[in-house]
C-alpha cells in the first residue's frame, strides 16, 4: 500500500470511528429520546472516538515516513559485500547517492555498478514489505483506539470535555513543533557562524572593507586567500532597502488613508483589489522589469541631466522593490485606521476638528500601532529581497552611498556563495551563515523596537 492510499485508508477508518462513536453514544442513551441522559452531545463522542482513532495511525505513518530511508539503506548495507561496506566515507555516499537516484528511476541502471544494482533490488524488496507492515500497524493502532474509547463510552462520560482537552494537546504540540523548529534553524545557522568565525575574526568580518569571498576550496584548485568584510553588503543592503522605504511608506501610508477616509464604497472596492494585485506578482517579473526598463531609462534620464547612471543601480532596484511593497503598506495601514472606533471621530468632529485634523491627531495616532507593523514587515521585505537585486543592482560589493552606482545586498550574496560546487568546511561557504545570522539579528532588532513603540503608544490610548 503505497503512503498516499494508506493515508486515505486512514482517513476512512477515522470516519467510521466517528460514525462508530456517535452510534454508542445513542445505544448505551437508549435511543435519540435518551440524549438527555448524556452529559455531552453524540456528536462529541464520536469526535473523542475518532481523534483517539486518527492519532496513533498518524503517529505511526509519519514516524515511518521520517525514518524509513535511514532504516532501509542500513538494511540493504548489511547485506552488501564487505569491500563495499568498508568503502571510505565519501565513496560509500556516493554509492548511497547513485542508490537513492536509481530507485528513484532518476538515473539509468547502466549508469552504475553492479553492487549499486543489486542494493537497489533489494532497497524496493525491503521496501515493499515495509509498507505492507506499516499498512497493518498503522490500521490496527487505529483500530485498537477505536475499540477502547467505544468501549468507555458511557452517559456520564464526558466526551465535550475530554475532546476539548485533546485538542488543545494538539495545537500544543504544533505550537511547540513551530517553536523547536525556529530553534533548530537559528541554532544550525549559529553553529555554522561559529565555524566561519575560527577561520575569519569577528571584527574583519563585520568592520571590513573589501568583500571578496573567492578561494580555493580544494587541493588541485587555484584561487584567492579571500577577503570576508562585510561592510560594503551591509552598505548596499541599507541603501536599496532605504530607497524601497521612501517610495513605498508615503505612497501605501497615503494610499491607505485615502481609502479608509476618503473614498466612497464603489472607488474602494476597485482600487483595493488594484492594489493588492501588486503583491501577487512574481519577483521575477519585477527584476525583468527593473532591468529591461527601469535602468535603461534612469541611465537615459540621468545622461540628460548630466549624471552618470550605471546599467544596474541602487536606485533602480529601489524603485521597483518599493513599488513591490507598497501592497504590504497599504493593506495593513487600511485594515489598521478602518478598526479605529467611529466614536474617536465622532468625539473630534464634535470638538470642531476638521476631517484632515481627525486624520492627523486622532485616526493615525490610534492606528499607529499597526501601521509601524505593516511598515515592519515591508521593511523585513526589503531586506530579504534577492531577485530583483540580482538583475536590477548586479553582485558588485561596492562601498557607496551613490544610488547611482551598483551594489550587492546580503541576501544575494548568500544565494551566490551557496550556489555551485562548494564545500562546507571552507570560509567561502561558511560565509553565507554568518551573513544569515546577521540577518537575523537585524530582524530582531526590529521587531524589538516595533514591540516598544506598540506598547507605548497602546499604553497611552487605552
Amino acid at each position: 500500500m503505497t503512503p498516499a492510499v494508506l493515508f486515505a485508508a486512514i482517513i476512512a477508518l477515522v470516519l467510521v470511528a466517528f460514525q462508530v462513536g456517535k452510534a454508542r453514544s445513542l445505544t448505551v442513551a437508549g435511543g435519540p429520546r435518551g440524549i438527555r441522559t448524556l452529559h455531552s452531545l453524540p456528536g462529541h463522542y464520536g469526535l473523542l472516538t475518532a481523534m483517539w482513532c486518527a492519532i496513533p495511525s498518524l503517529l505511526v505513518f509519519g514516524i515511518w515516513l521520517a525514518f524509513q530511508d535511514a532504516i532501509l539503506i542500513r538494511m540493504v548495507l548489511v547485506h552488501l559485500p564487505a569491500e563495499v561496506q568498508h568503502l571510505p566515507k565519501a565513496q560509500l555516499g556516493l554509492m548511497i547517492n547513485d542508490l537513492r537516484n536509481l530507485v528513484a528511476g532518476n538515473i539509468a541502471p547502466e549508469s552504475v555498478a553492479v553492487s549499486t544494482r543489486l542494493a537497489a533490488v533489494e532497497y524496493l524488496h525491503l521496501q515493499s514489505i515495509a509498507r505492507l507492515a506499516l499498512s497493518a500497524l498503522a490500521m490496527v493502532a487505529g483500530i485498537i483506539g477505536l475499540l477502547v474509547v467505544r468501549a468507555r463510552i458511557r452517559p456520564d462520560l464526558r466526551a465535550r470535555n475530554a475532546f476539548e482537552s485533546l485538542i488543545e494537546w494538539v495545537l500544543f504540540g504544533c505550537s511547540g513543533i513551530a517553536v523547536l523548529t525556529t530553534l533548530g534553524i537559528v541554532l544550525s545557522i549559529v553553529f555554522e557562524a561559529v565555524r566561519f568565525f575560527t577561520f575569519v575574526p569577528l571584527t574583519d568580518f563585520l568592520f571590513g572593507l573589501n568583500w571578496s569571498p573567492q578561494m580555493a576550496i580544494r587541493a588541485d584548485q587555484v584561487g584567492s586567500s579571500g577577503s570576508f568584510g562585510a561592510v560594503p553588503l551591509f552598505t548596499g543592503t541599507l541603501l536599496i532597502s532605504a530607497i524601497a522605504m521612501l517610495v513605498a511608506a508615503p505612497i501605501g501610508l497615503f494610499s491607505a488613508i485615502f481609502i479608509a477616509e476618503y473614498a466612497n464604497r464603489r472607488v474602494r472596492s476597485v482600487v483595493k483589489p488594484l492594489l493588492e494585485v501588486l503583491a501577487g506578482v512574481p519577483t521575477v517579473v519585477y527584476g525583468f522589469f527593473a532591468a529591461l526598463t527601469i535602468g535603461p531609462l534612469l541611465r537615459v534620464w540621468g545622461e540628460a541631466f548630466g549624471f552618470n547612471v550605471s546599467g544596474e543601480s541602487a536606485l533602480s532596484a529601489g524603485l521597483v522593490m518599493g513599488v513591490m511593497i507598497i501592497p504590504f503598506v497599504s493593506s495593513l495601514a487600511d485594515d489598521m485606521i478602518t478598526a479605529v472606533p467611529q466614536s474617536l471621530r465622532d468625539g473630534a468632529y464634535a470638538l470642531g476638528a476638521t476631517r484632515s485634523e481627525t486624520i492627523k491627531q486622532v485616526v493615525l495616532r490610534a492606528a499607529l500601532p499597526g501601521i509601524v507593523g505593516g511598515l515592519l514587515l515591508a521593511t523585513s521585505r526589503a531586506i530579504g529581497e534577492t531577485m530583483i537585486v540580482v538583475m536590477a543592482a548586479g553582485l558588485a560589493s561596492n562601498l557607496t552611498a551613490n544610488p547611482f552606482e551598483a551594489v550587492t545586498t546580503v541576501t544575494v550574496q548568500i544565494v551566490t556563495l551557496l550556489v555551485g560546487d562548494q564545500e562546507f568546511d571552507s570560509p567561502k561557504t561558511l560565509a553565507a551563515f554568518a551573513l544569515g545570522l546577521v540577518l537575523f539579528v537585524i530582524t530582531l532588532v526590529l521587531n524589538v523596537i516595533a514591540l516598544y513603540v506598540v506598547r507605548k503608544y497602546r499604553e497611552q490610548y487605552e
